[in-house]
């Protein structure tokens, strides 16, 4: 005799097949709906780095600047100082930032402003009587230091150490403080 299902057990077999796929697609469904993961926000390559210096009340220009041609590859960067800086004298400095290996080349100057408050410029001087504060602020009022004012003192001649650094969710506007160096750069620079 063969086994033959009653109508009730063919509708219990429904029933129990129906309520496990439902079961199955609402947790792939509420899986796949929970906590998308955040972008990372990958490292911008940043070949060109280029410091104006604008005395106040007038006077020649300096421009320190970096290049590397090919971001992070075997070629190696050149580094300029385009002259002294004058004895007892104020200069207006601002920063720009390029990546210079796209085409067009992009501004990364925008998108450190941009993210100002995971952003901190360094300025460590040695053996120059000068002095770097950041005029800049982030929303938090934290040092950026895009912009900055230089103010020299006697006749020296020593390096200055340029430091982006990237402190997503633990900027305090101290230096270094935490994070990653974005760029790190030192100029020999003259006060005559």
């Amino acid at each position: 005799m063969k086994n033959q299902l009653k109508p009730s057990d063919s509708l219990r077999s429904f029933i129990l097949f129906f309520s496990s796929t439902f079961l199955v697609a609402t947790l792939l469904l509420v899986m796949a709906c929970g906590d998308d993961p955040k972008p990372v926000n990958e490292e911008e390559v940043i070949t060109t780095m280029t410091l104006t210096l604008t005395p106040v009340g007038g006077g020649n220009s300096v421009t320190l600047k970096f290049y590397d041609e090919d971001g992070d590859g075997s070629i190696q960067p050149v580094k300029t100082v385009s002259g002294p800086l004058a004895a007892y004298t104020t200069y207006e400095g601002l920063i720009t930032l390029l990546n210079e290996t796209a085409t067009p080349a992009g501004d990364i100057t925008a998108e450190v402003k941009n993210e100002a408050s995971d952003h901190l410029f360094c300025f460590t001087t040695s053996n120059v009587n000068l002095t770097v504060n950041a005029k800049d602020k982030d929303s938090n009022n934290l040092p950026l230091g895009i912009e900055t004012s230089w103010v020299t003192g006697a006749v020296s001649t020593g390096t200055v150490k340029v430091v982006l650094r990237h402190q997503p969710g633990e900027k305090t506007g101290n230096c270094p403080g935490g994070g990653d160096t974005d760029i790190e750069v030192d100029f020999n620079v003259t006060v005559q």
